[in-house]
C-alpha cells in the first residue's frame, strides 16, 4: 500500500505526465455542515480534482482571509470538530490524496503523536500548517515521516534565499509556495513576478512547487501553470461560491470543470 508521501507523489507525476499542473482546490470542513461539506469534497474529485486541502475550521485562523475566515466561523458555530473534519477527509481520501491544512493549537491540544496517529488511521495522505515556524517544526516533520505522511511547508516572495533552502529540504509532498504577501482571498490578477516566485523555490527544493493565494478563475489557473507552477491551489473562490449558491455541490463542481479544463 502506498504511503501519503507516495500517494502525492503519484498524483503530481499523473498530471505532469499528461502535460499539465496538478489541480488542489480548498474545502472547508465543515461549512456549512459536515454532510454539505463533504458532498462539495465529491464534486471537487468528480470536477477533475487531484488533490484536495481539507481545511480544518479554527477560531483564529491568521493566514485566511474573510472568506475562508467566515466559512471556518460558520461550521465551528454549526458544531464542527477536529475529528468530524478528520472523518470527512477519510471519505474522500479513497478518491484523491487529501492534506489537512490545521492550525498548530488544535495539533498541540489534541497531541501531536494522537493527531499525526489521527491522519494515518483515515488515509489521509499529508498535513499544513500555516502557522508552524521552520524552528519548531522538525517534532511534527518526524511524527509524520513515522507514518509515511507529508509535512508540506509555505514559503512566501519575501522567504530569504538561505531559509528557503532550509525550508525546501525538509518539505515533503510539495513545496507550498503563496503566490502573494498577505492572507488567503480572490485578486483581479496573478502577479507579474510569479515566474521568478516559482522559479526561485524550485531552485531550493526536490519536490514539485504548487502555488495559492489569490488564484480565483481559470485564467489566473492557466497563467500560474505557465508560470511553472506544478499544482495549483484553489480556495477563496470555491468557499465564497458554496457560501452563495443554492447548491453548493453542483455550483462548485462546475467551478472545478472550469479550472480543471483551464490546466488541460
Amino acid at each position: 500500500m502506498q504511503t501519503g508521501i507516495e500517494r502525492i507523489a503519484a498524483a503530481f507525476a499523473t498530471a505532469a505526465q499528461q502535460h499539465r499542473a496538478a489541480l488542489m482546490p480548498y474545502l472547508m470542513g465543515g461549512f456549512p455542515d459536515l454532510a454539505t461539506s463533504q458532498a462539495i469534497g465529491e464534486a471537487y474529485v468528480d470536477g477533475g480534482a487531484d488533490l484536495i486541502e481539507l481545511g480544518v475550521p479554527f477560531s483564529d485562523p491568521l493566514a485566511d482571509g474573510p472568506v475562508i475566515h467566515a466559512a471556518g466561523t460558520e461550521a465551528l458555530r454549526n458544531g464542527a470538530t477536529v475529528a468530524g473534519v478528520l472523518d470527512v477527509g477519510a471519505a474522500l481520501a479513497p478518491r484523491v490524496p487529501v492534506l489537512a491544512m490545521c492550525y498548530a493549537n488544535p495539533i498541540y491540544r489534541r497531541g501531536l503523536e494522537e493527531f499525526a496517529d489521527a491522519l494515518a488511521e483515515r488515509g489521509i495522505a499529508g498535513l499544513i500548517v500555516p502557522d508552524l515556524p521552520f524552528e519548531e517544526a522538525p517534532a511534527v516533520l518526524a511524527a509524520l515521516d513515522a507514518r509515511g505522511l507529508a509535512l508540506v511547508p509555505l514559503v512566501a516572495p519575501t522567504t530569504p534565499d538561505e531559509r528557503l533552502a532550509r525550508i525546501g529540504a525538509r518539505a515533503r509532498g510539495f513545496l507550498y509556495t503563496v503566490s502573494l504577501t498577505g492572507t488567503t482571498g480572490e485578486r483581479a490578477a496573478v502577479d507579474g513576478a510569479l515566474h521568478d516566485v516559482i522559479a526561485r523555490a524550485a531552485r531550493h527544493t526536490d519536490v514539485p512547487v504548487a502555488v495559492g493565494f489569490g488564484i480565483a478563475t481559470p485564467e489566473q489557473a492557466a497563467e500560474a501553470a505557465a508560470a511553472g507552477a506544478r499544482g495549483v491551489i484553489v480556495g477563496s473562490r470555491l468557499v465564497r461560491e458554496a457560501t452563495e449558491a443554492d447548491d453548493p455541490p453542483a455550483a462548485v463542481g462546475r467551478l472545478v470543470r472550469g479550472l480543471a479544463a483551464a490546466l488541460r
